[in-house]
């Protein structure tokens, strides 16, 4: 299921990307210069696919479990989120329009526990493979 939603991908300096094409948002794991550390980032993805360079971003010790590492992904993709809301209406006279009725059974663009799950087992695994290579020192 992931990856009918996701694209992965390896950047150009070596970490790696998660796209969501569909909530328009993308996160990359790379080292981030210090042992035993790595940087997180999120972004959004702008109209016509290109991608916008970083709206937050944190570093994460190699040793923190994947609980803490996918918490603080989540953290940096609802900071993305949160900063491409619209802003408020300037004039406070204006009424709002009626909004649109939803179709029955359908849950927007909200992404579902499941999808969660999934991109924080993914991210797991990723950071495990990157922690293990960096102890064994295999390049």
């Amino acid at each position: 299921m992931i990856w009918r939603q996701h694209t992965v991908y390896r950047d150009r300096a070596g970490g790696v990307v998660i796209r969501g094409e569909h909530v328009q948002r993308w996160i990359s794991l790379a080292p981030s210069g210090r042992k035993d550390e790595i940087l997180l980032r999120a972004g959004r993805i702008l109209d016509g696919g290109t991608t916008a360079p970083a709206r937050s971003e944190t570093v994460v010790p190699l040793g923190a479990g994947t609980g803490e590492l996918a918490t603080a992904c989540r953290r940096l993709l609802a900071e993305t989120a949160a900063d491409t809301a619209p802003p408020a209406p300037a004039a406070p006279g204006r009424t709002k329009q009626p909004e649109k009725p939803k179709q029955p059974g359908r849950k927007g663009k909200r992404m579902s526990f499941t999808s969660w799950t999934i991109l924080a087992c993914v991210v797991g695994v990723i950071v495990l493979y990157a922690y293990s290579t960096a102890t064994t020192g295999t390049r």
